[in-house]
């Protein structure tokens, strides 16, 4: 079970990929706050997002998380518009990862 609410239905190949890799991260926590992030958005991602998001789905798991729970700050490189888009999804929430 992935648990995303959103259908890969209408989007193209590139954003059904990204959708899937954002369920598929291998830690349950980068499951919650990507995939939530992609059901959200990811059909209304530009091109230069959709770089940046890919970009960002290439780091490892414990870095993403470090950075997105405030353990770790965010290294330049990566304190992206998207980066920025996800943190403040994830922190308006209702649960706490």
């Amino acid at each position: 079970m992935t648990g995303t609410t959103r259908s890969s239905e209408g989007l193209d190949t590139r954003r059904r990929k990204l959708l899937f890799r954002s369920w598929h991260r291998g830690i349950r926590e980068m499951d919650l706050i990507l995939g939530t992030f992609a059901d959200v958005s990811i059909h209304g991602l530009s091109d230069a997002e959709l770089d940046e998001y890919e970009h960002l789905l290439e780091m490892q798991d414990a870095d993403l998380l470090a950075w997105f729970t405030g353990d770790r700050p965010v290294p330049d490189a990566h304190d992206t518009a998207i980066y920025r888009k996800i943190l403040a999804q994830r922190q308006s929430m209702s649960f706490d990862i």
